[in-house]
């Protein structure tokens, strides 16, 4: 098991050897930086939205600058079945799906007093403490809001067939450009051959 934890990580060294994290602005820096650029001005009203102006935090006596809300399993035509992440992470139910189901995962969130540069999400799922998936999903930079935000992952397939159905553990994280660790939490999947 050791060994492929130091292959795995081998492997996420490889993928971020050509990228370079931006350095770090504070966001009066950034207000006041290339405003002679239409375009970049035009990005970053998009960006920081109402933070152009000075906006108090959601969560004044949480000195975190992002605060993960939750991450909900998204199935179209099915209610979203949300895991709470702001409490005690010991104790997330279990979530069943149907084999073969098509499913994306959105993740709530808050980013306050800063802009936060390279938010990523990534899990990593094993069955029975074998590896069997990972997946490392770039959600991009975000300013700070009094709203929670939302990032929703491409749709993904769950495994079929009777060796596939059983239970998959998932590690995941929430993380940013500076390896900052916003949230770790570890959920199960049961895949079953029907939704009961």
């Amino acid at each position: 098991m050791a060994e492929s934890e130091n292959q795995t990580q081998q492997l996420e060294e490889e993928e971020n050897v050509n990228y370079k994290a931006p350095a770090k602005v504070s966001l009066d820096e950034l207000k006041e930086k290339d405003k002679e650029d239409e375009s970049l001005e035009k990005y970053k009203a998009q960006l920081l939205g109402a933070a152009k102006d000075k906006i108090e935090p959601p969560f004044p006596d949480n000195p975190a600058n992002v605060i993960v809300k939750a991450m909900a399993l998204v199935v179209e035509g099915r209610e979203n079945v949300e895991l709470d992440l702001t409490g005690d992470l010991t104790k997330l139910k279990s979530i069943t799906m149907k084999e073969g189901t098509s499913y994306r995962i959105q993740i709530q969130f808050y980013v306050q007093r800063d802009i936060v540069a390279g938010l990523r999400y990534n899990h990593k799922v094993s069955r029975k403490g074998i590896p069997v998936d990972k997946n490392n999903v770039m959600v991009g930079s975000y300013g700070p809001k009094q709203e929670a935000q939302s990032y929703t992952t491409s749709a993904e397939e769950a495994p079929s067939g009777m060796i596939a159905r059983g239970t998959y553990t998932i590690k995941s994280k929430f993380t940013d450009d500076d390896k900052n660790v916003y949230r770790e939490w570890e959920w199960k999947l049961d895949i079953k051959k029907d939704w009961d």
